[in-house]
């Protein structure tokens, strides 16, 4: 992806937006609205719910039953995964800032997660034989019991409006490879763009999370560089 620099400069050049703003669309970005979401032990727009309907039928067929780990997740669920994870880290020794850095390995900040937009879901094989942590990517890979889902993701996913969200290209940088991470792009890379326009810096320093203190400008810059923009170029719109 080389449209980096362009997005990082919208996100730092329009004019700033009120955070405590009433404006649906805006809180819905971030994780703060009440969007209308379907499904049965996940939650999905209706247009990306339909097409991920679809998506697990066709792959029912071949032998594969698409399970949702994670779907749509608030500013309060993921500000929970956050704390979660930053009191375990920093209780095992680690400074802030190297706590911090570990939690967006593979967790994002709260406010900044795509599973706000209700288009992105984390997804396993449920007929695999599997124990443990599932959301590993040596479980998609060799003899790992998500194999065959991986491999059908990559032959027909995009065919359904899915595309993965964080590959394994080697100069991709921000979060690590997440072969189970899929987004509906019909509605997510618009939501992007609308993102891109929020005064995302100013939303990080006001918000007041745990370790927040240590989000100086440099690192703010990095995380929206690396971890928001830097993803599969067919999201980016």
């Amino acid at each position: 992806m080389k449209l980096l620099c362009l997005g990082t400069i919208a996100l730092h050049s329009l004019p700033s937006m009120a955070f405590n703003t009433q404006d649906s669309k805006t809180l819905e970005l971030l994780g703060k609205g009440n969007p209308t979401v379907f499904g049965k032990g996940f939650s999905l727009r209706k247009e990306a719910y339909d097409a991920f309907i679809q998506m697990r039928a066709a792959a029912e067929k071949d032998g594969i039953s698409i399970h949702v780990v994670s779907s749509y997740r608030n500013y309060a669920h993921q500000n929970r995964i956050w704390e979660r994870k930053y009191k375990r880290f920093t209780k095992q020794g680690l400074a802030p800032l190297n706590a911090i850095k570990k939690i967006i390995e593979y967790s994002t900040i709260p406010g900044t997660s795509r599973h706000h937009w209700a288009t992105d879901i984390d997804i396993i094989d449920k007929n695999a034989s599997y124990s443990g942590d599932v959301l590993i990517p040596k479980k998609f890979h060799g003899d790992g019991p998500f194999c065959k889902l991986r491999e059908w993701l990559e032959n027909n996913a995009n065919s359904f409006g899915f595309y993965i969200v964080y590959t394994d290209r080697s100069d991709r940088k921000g979060f690590k490879y997440e072969p189970w991470h899929y987004s509906y792009a019909p509605i997510s890379k618009p939501m992007l763009q609308a993102y891109k326009k929020l005064d995302v810096k100013k939303m990080l320093q006001a918000e007041k999370l745990l370790g927040s203190e240590h989000f100086d400008e440099d690192f703010i810059n990095s995380y929206i560089k690396e971890n928001i923009l830097d993803i599969n170029p067919q999201l980016l719109g």
